[in-house]
């Protein structure tokens, strides 16, 4: 594994490094094996970078180059240069969420500093032929942030009052909720419209594809 970049620019170098280069060579510097597919390795490629640009290992609340302050986010992308997928952001709290602000959410701690790493998608490319794109380091501007606080502040509104059921996937804008569990036995507390203790699946916060689609045409042209 690289040692953690002391820069931004130092990461961004590395990251520059990489791009253009199959997910095959890239495991094969460090001595990964690639999976046959991703349903299993659902993290494999964002791991793979992580180890090349030497992200401190673990899934942790705080960003992955928290010294940075930068988070970092693959995005599988068509041939024509669409995501072809959501963004997975953060866990959402789902008790002791009283008080709870934008300011000192793990959302936009997340979101605050990203370097995107595009990386090609389409099914039919075998894992290890596909390439990885050019990396951007991106900060939301002011209005970008209010429509994600937006989202954020209506979601919260309903896990507080206790109607974590009835968000859809309709719900948010740019930031949507959603299960985010292994399996539907997973089950964790959260509280009903009256208050009592329910079990429901864990939720996710995740960016749609409407939201990374337009970071890759205004900040990538």
């Amino acid at each position: 594994m690289k040692p953690e970049p002391k820069t931004e620019e130092e990461l961004l170098t590395r990251a520059r490094s990489i791009a253009g280069r199959t997910l095959a060579e890239l495991a094969g510097d460090a001595n990964i094996n690639v999976p046959e597919n991703l349903l299993r390795d659902k993290g494999w490629i964002g791991q793979l970078i992580e180890w090349h640009l030497g992200a401190p290992s673990g899934s942790r609340p705080q960003q992955d180059f928290d010294k940075l302050g930068i988070e970092l986010k693959t995005i599988p992308i068509s041939h024509t240069g669409k995501p072809l997928e959501t963004t997975f952001v953060s866990v959402a709290p789902l008790t002791g969420v009283q008080g709870l602000t934008w300011e000192t959410s793990h959302v936009k701690n997340k979101l605050s500093r990203v370097l995107w790493v595009p990386v090609e998608g389409e099914r039919e490319i075998p894992i290890g032929e596909r390439k990885t794109g050019s990396p951007l380091i991106w900060s939301p501007s002011p209005e970008e942030e209010q429509w994600l606080k937006d989202d954020w502040e209506e979601l919260m509104e309903f896990i507080v009052l206790g109607k974590i059921e009835q968000i859809t996937a309709k719900h948010g804008q740019y930031l949507q909720l959603r299960p985010k569990a292994a399996n539907g036995r997973v089950k964790t507390e959260a509280y009903s419209s009256t208050g009592k203790p329910i079990k429901t699946l864990p939720r996710g916060f995740y960016l749609r594809t409407l939201f990374t689609a337009y970071i890759l045409e205004n900040y990538y042209l």
